[in-house]
Parts: structure tokens; C-alpha cells; sequence
């Protein structure tokens, strides 16, 4: 499926066709991204039989030391069910602190800007499976994952997960949906 324009407007219909194509593969594991858990709250209306593992950003993302999903957020995701993680960006992380200090190109960012290409909900549900692997909440089996531009889903693959120090195992199997114009 391609959506005309990216953007959260596609969130629902990017959930419903990840669950049917999933729970047709035989899958039983959704990552995703969300920064405020809306997008993980209309995911556990449409996952069921799932679990669920919404990957959020990291403390001090946006100011330091603060974390962007509100704390009792957080908490009632997970008191449903969600496992709720928090985690450094997978392809980028400190290089990107690196570049913007001393300028220059470096592997993570280069990789992450070549998934773009796909467009940004691509990187981003490689990411956040790369980061739900690395953080030990996933089986090694192939996954849904569901990525944005911006706010909300507009992107799932179905992938093979990978951790970090091993990512060019990672495998981008079927494309589910994504935006045609990004």
C-alpha cells in the first residue's frame, strides 16, 4: 500500500494492514515507534495477540535529562501490557554529536541517511527494531515494524531484527506500506 502523503494521518491504516500481514506470516511481535504513546495506545486496539514493544526516545533527547513520553504515560502503556523502552538511536547515537561538533560523514549517519531514500518512516522502524533488539525485547523471529515521518505511522516492514554489532544481518523482507510522495 502507498499512502499519497506521509504524515499521521496514515496511522490507523498503516496498524491494520501491519496486523493482517503479520497474523498472516504467523508473527506475534510488533516494534514501534512513538514519542507521546498515542501511536502505541491505537496499536493495542489493533494487536491483538501481539506483544507489543514501543520504542520511545532517549532521556535528554529533546532537553537534558528529561524524557519526552510523560512518566505516567509510560506507566499506563505498560500497566496494559506494552513493553515501553527508551533508547539511544540506533544509527546515529553519538556520532551524530561527533558530526555536528566536528563536521564530517560517518558509517551510522551514512546508513541512515540511505534508509531515508526509502523514506523516514523506513529509518525509523529499521531503528527502532535495531534498538528493541539491542535492548533484549525481542524473540530473533521476523517482526512487525512500523516507523513515521514525524508524528504518527505512516511505514511497516517485515523484517528479521538484528542487534547493532551485527546489523547487515538485518533483512527488510515485504514492505507493507509506506508514503509514495515524502
Amino acid at each position: 500500500m502507498y499512502f499519497d502523503e506521509p504524515g499521521q494521518n496514515n496511522t490507523e491504516k498503516t496498524l491494520k494492514l501491519s496486523f493482517e500481514r503479520g497474523k498472516a506470516l504467523g508473527l506475534n511481535e510488533v516494534v514501534l515507534a512513538t514519542s507521546t504513546g498515542d501511536t502505541a495506545y491505537k496499536a493495542l486496539e489493533i494487536f491483538s495477540g501481539f506483544t507489543i514493544i514501543a520504542i520511545t526516545y532517549h532521556g535528554g533527547f529533546r532537553k537534558p535529562f528529561e524524557n519526552v513520553m510523560k512518566a505516567e504515560v509510560r506507566k499506563d502503556l505498560e500497566s496494559k501490557g506494552v513493553i515501553v523502552h527508551a533508547a539511544t538511536h540506533a544509527l546515529s547515537g553519538v556520532e551524530r554529536s561527533i558530526a555536528q561538533k566536528y563536521q564530517g560523514l560517518y558509517p551510522a549517519l551514512l546508513i541512515a541517511d540511505t534508509l531515508k531514500r526509502l523514506g523516514q518512516g523506513t529509518k525509523v522502524a529499521v531503528e527502532v527494531a535495531i534498538m528493541a533488539a539491542d535492548g533484549g525485547l525481542l524473540s530473533g523471529n521476523d517482526i512487525v515494524s512500523i516507523g513515521g515521518s514525524g508524528r504518527g505511522a505512516d511505514t511497516a516492514w517485515i523484517l528479521t531484527p538484528t542487534n547493532q554489532n551485527h546489523f547487515f544481518d538485518l533483512k527488510m523482507k515485504e514492505l507493507v506500506c509506506k508514503p509514495r510522495n515524502f
